[in-house]
């Protein structure tokens, strides 16, 4: 695309708004502590129009440097609306730091015209943005772009064709890909379609009503998630029919053409832009952090990975510290010619369980040995392969009182690490667990599980999770993952489900467990047992799910890490 340089014409004069930021902005500000200092005071260019690419006002609010000086700009759009937490945040933080900083409420939100519809809009109404940062006197041709979640997906929807002025892109907790955000496996993510949907529907329109919306759907969430059919169900917990959410609950095929030109992932495929990535451990979009960084690489890309203790909102909240201050580093790097706080490997990640403590790595991943586990009659797990496939333990799962999710990479509280005693004594959960380690053990890598399944209706999930089991006998979840089971007659099915990421280290004095059920609910909507659609089934059956001898759980640690 075409630009005209900041040197070719004159920039007319600006004269900078006296306004202030909003108090409540103000005031958020003030209670952070362990940020940088502030470097400039701070002003205000509120409500200003933008006009999208199809003309409809986009509301923008400008935040700068009240001083003296040619200031790289950031964009940050939103679908969230641009007061509390957004305006500190992203609006005052980056502003004091020397930024101008555009913080724009995407189409049909926080007062911008036209209608929301879920990523179709992003890429124009990015490019828009970029043509009237163009004609701003204060513009210096230099832009960068910072934000979370949804945030992270307009920035490479914005990347798909960039602009030549996009310099650098820090992408925290963000996404690429709509679908994965919503499905695995044709499996809907229901409770997080459902968070997804209250903030979406409410957070642009304020704090409160927000806040009202949150209660309302906790208060109907158990009436919702056990709906028969589910389809519609969550308007009496969301206060209103909401279009774009019905069409993501019922489109669950990757293939379907609802979601073509959804994913934005090519962009990282693409040379040029340096870009930062954030993620925690439990966040729910974490392995779209992960493919995002290995599409970077891959294609040569100067990129940056950085992955915490943290879920989706902890990294916002508790990890915000070290967040801003990597976003910052990155952003004075390409964009300010700065490079002095830039750590000096591109990979940092938080090993978690024993020992915790912050690792510097030259690469991800480091390519360690897969060692395999398989599971025992009794209960145990082993390195000694089996010597058949045989039927080695069988549960029945009932979608009508499913197994419940705890914890976990999920958008709601309470997400993360959580004690699994309850869980694991239920009879619709399997547990195998490993010999006392006499040694620490570090799984560094991408977890698996090798399913050899069969089930009596032909139709089922399986859900695998990684646990640490401590002294005491507290069952802690590390990772997990969900696949469906599709089974002929007496036959196993052979799947591979993938796990996630971690980086972990079970300390000696510790025990390994593999846990086996056929759901989580309402993490993810219940299989009905029949075959028909999971929003659509009026009637559950129960399901006999039977685990083969040839199944085996494979964590990535090499020999020198195996225990003894």
């Amino acid at each position: 695309m075409t630009t005209r340089t900041h040197d070719a014409l004159p920039r007319p004069a600006w004269t900078p708004s006296a306004a202030k930021p909003p108090l409540s902005a103000r005031m958020m500000r003030a209670t952070w502590r362990g940020l940088p200092a502030r470097r400039h005071r701070v002003g205000w260019e509120p409500g200003l129009t933008v006009p999208a690419a199809d003309g409809s006002p986009l509301v923008t609010d400008h935040y700068f440097p009240r001083d003296e000086g040619d200031f790289p700009t950031l964009l940050v759009r939103s679908p969230y609306g641009r007061g509390v937490p957004w305006s500190p945040q992203y609006g005052i933080l980056f502003a004091e730091q020397g930024f101008h900083v555009i913080l724009q409420s995407c189409r049909g939100t926080g007062g911008s015209g036209g209608t929301f519809d879920l990523w179709r809009n992003e890429a124009a109404d990015g490019l828009a943005t970029v043509n009237w940062l163009r004609e701003q006197p204060w513009f210096n041709g230099t832009l960068g772009t910072v934000g979370p979640s949804y945030l992270g997906y307009v920035q490479w929807a914005l990347a798909l064709d960039p602009p030549p002025e996009l310099k650098a892109m820090v992408v925290q907790v963000g996404l690429h890909d709509p679908y994965a955000l919503f499905h695995t496996d044709g499996v809907l993510h229901l409770e997080n379609a459902l968070a997804v949907g209250a903030g979406m529907t409410y957070q642009h329109r304020g704090m409160g009503p927000f806040i009202k919306a949150t209660l309302r759907l906790k208060r109907h969430l158990s009436d919702i998630v056990t709906a028969r059919p589910l389809r519609g169900a969550y308007a009496a917990g969301l206060g209103q029919e909401v279009p774009w959410l019905d069409d993501v609950m019922t489109h669950p095929d990757a293939d379907d053409p609802y979601w073509h030109g959804a994913s934005a992932g090519e962009a990282a495929e693409r040379p040029g832009i340096p870009t930062a990535l954030v993620t925690g451990w439990h966040d729910a979009l974490v392995d779209q952090t992960f493919q995002q960084y290995a599409r970077l690489r891959a294609a040569g890309r100067e990129a940056a990975l950085l992955v915490g203790p943290w879920t989706h909102t902890s990294a916002l909240q508790q990890g915000w510290p070290e967040v801003f201050a990597e976003s910052l580093a990155w952003l004075r790097a390409h964009l300010c010619d700065d490079p002095s706080e830039l750590r000096p490997t591109p990979v940092r990640v938080h090993t978690g369980g024993a020992d915790a403590t912050w690792q510097d790595l030259d690469a991800w991943p480091l390519d360690p040995a897969t060692t395999s586990w398989f599971p025992t009659a009794d209960g145990h797990l082993t390195r000694q392969p089996p010597t058949d496939t045989a039927p080695l333990a069988a549960f029945r799962h009932d979608p009508a009182d499913p197994t419940p999710s705890l914890g976990g990479p999920l958008l709601s509280l309470p997400a993360g690490a959580r004690d699994n005693g309850t869980l694991e004594s239920r009879d619709d959960v399997l547990t195998f667990t490993g010999p006392l380690l006499t040694e620490p053990v570090t799984v560094l890598g991408a977890v698996s599980a090798r399913i050899s399944a069969s089930t009596d209706t032909g139709h089922g999930d399986v859900f695998t999770r990684l646990c640490d089991v401590d002294a005491a006998g507290r069952s802690t979840n590390v990772c997990d993952g969900l696949a469906r089971l599709r089974t002929s007659g007496e036959d196993p099915a052979h799947v591979t489900v993938p796990m996630s990421v971690t980086a972990y280290r079970f300390a000696a004095g510790h025990r390994i467990r593999w846990q086996i059920s056929a759901g989580a609910h309402p993490r993810y909507a219940p299989n009905p047992g029949t075959g028909e659609s999971r929003v659509d089934a009026g009637e559950f059956v129960p399901v006999r799910v039977t685990v083969h001898a040839d199944s085996a759980l494979m964590l990535p640690y090499g020999a020198d890490e195996r225990p003894h």
